[in-house]
């Protein structure tokens, strides 16, 4: 980091950049105080957090884009690069470091080709990509020409104007991402008994990051609300934070669930069959081209889309006979190689081949991917105030 200003601001390196439909703040690990205190206060300055409108920082006011990424070349014999995934909270003055981002993970591989970590290979080049906060491997495979990551293609995806450069993420390394299981409670569905006397059926999947699959019907929901409606809905969202808490609890994520408001994991998925819906955009999604819809709440908000890593999970988790994902999708679309989510923005598709187990807990991937694309959109220093002195 270098001074400027006297000693009242920091600049500090760093890249932002957009993977998928979310956006980041990529620092190199050099460039950022030790995992800690420090770095939190550091990206929260960075952020303009803790601010509704983060006016005095680079976040977006959303969590979509109020994100962080510290990579750094890997010392594994089996990674090419550590990722270290941050979630800078909006409003409250909080940063996570316990998930990983599927979108922000998709800007890892150019990022690092474009820095000089990874050697660039044309036509493509494959980053294996170590995630510190879930431990698991990713794999990457980044369209190259000229020595960087390529940005024009014909790669669309849902939530994100025009096309770009396709990047295929491979995520079957990832079951297990937080508690070494696909299923941590070793059921496919689980009841959980909430403070106002109702007991919901939901369904914990642990890969990629852990979510919790509960139906829209059992919230009374219809399954098309978008957002907003969602994140307004204060009595829906403490509800979704209660389930959250006590499954979080229940495979060991909390000590006690009453130590935990709206937390980040696991994530809360809200699942139901297809249907036509109109998306943000007032876009008509018919219920032919989805296999399911779903909804994505974490840290107390709806997500605008669909988090990477909650399709991932619920891809896996629709391969699990009775789970509430499995019964949403039902079984004839669930013995298909793909799954199309119907999301607020649009429908996503993702590459599901499961392998057939006695125990649905035994469960293994031979495929579990999903295309993004990725775009560089500014290099430069973000300034931060010093802490002043008493």
């Amino acid at each position: 980091m270098a001074s400027t200003s006297g000693t009242e601001q920091v600049a500090v390196r760093c890249v932002l950049m957009r993977g998928g439909t979310s956006k980041a703040l990529f620092f190199h690990e050099r460039d950022v105080p030790p995992a800690g205190p420090a770095r939190d206060r550091l990206l929260k300055r960075a952020m303009g957090t803790p601010d509704v409108l983060q006016i005095d920082g680079m976040g977006g006011s959303r969590l979509v884009t109020s994100k962080v990424a510290i990579i750094q070349r890997s010392a594994r014999e089996d990674a090419d690069v550590d990722y270290t995934f941050a979630q800078v909270d909006v409003d409250r003055d909080i940063v996570g470091h316990d998930a990983n981002c599927g979108n922000i993970s998709s800007a890892v591989a150019p990022f690092a080709i474009d820095e000089g970590l990874v050697e660039a290979i044309e036509p493509v080049t494959t980053v294996r990509i170590y995630n510190t906060n879930t431990d698991k491997l990713l794999v990457s495979k980044v369209q190259v020409k000229n020595g960087k990551a390529r940005v024009h293609g014909d790669c669309a995806i849902p939530g994100v104007p025009g096309t770009g450069a396709e990047i295929l993420m491979d995520y079957a390394g990832t079951v297990g991402a937080k508690t070494g299981r696909l299923l941590p409670t070793g059921n496919a569905v689980d009841t959980v008994a909430l403070e106002d006397g109702r007991r919901i059926e939901v369904s914990v999947c642990d890969t990629a990051n852990p979510c919790v699959f509960i139906a829209a019907s059992s919230l009374g929901m219809s399954g098309s609300e978008l957002p907003d409606a969602i994140s307004a809905d204060r009595a829906l969202i403490e509800t979704l934070g209660e389930i959250q808490s006590k499954m979080g609890q229940r495979i060991g994520l909390y000590a006690d669930w009453r130590d935990v408001h709206l937390p980040g994991l696991p994530l809360a998925v809200i699942v139901a069959p297809p249907a036509g819906y109109a998306d943000v955009n007032g876009d008509t999604q018919e219920a032919a081209s989805m296999d399911l819809r779903a909804r994505l709440v974490f840290l107390g908000k709806c997500h605008d889309s669909m988090a990477g890593t909650g399709s991932m999970c619920t891809a896996a988790a629709s391969r699990v006979p009775g789970s509430t994902v499995h019964q949403a999708v039902g079984a004839a679309r669930a013995a298909t190689g793909t799954l199309r989510i119907g999301h607020p923005l649009g429908v996503m598709e993702v590459k599901v081949v499961a392998e057939a187990a006695a125990d649905p807990a035994d469960i293994r991937f031979s495929a579990l991917g999903l295309t993004r694309t990725a775009r560089r959109l500014m290099a430069g220093e973000v300034y931060v105030p010093v802490e002043e002195q008493a």
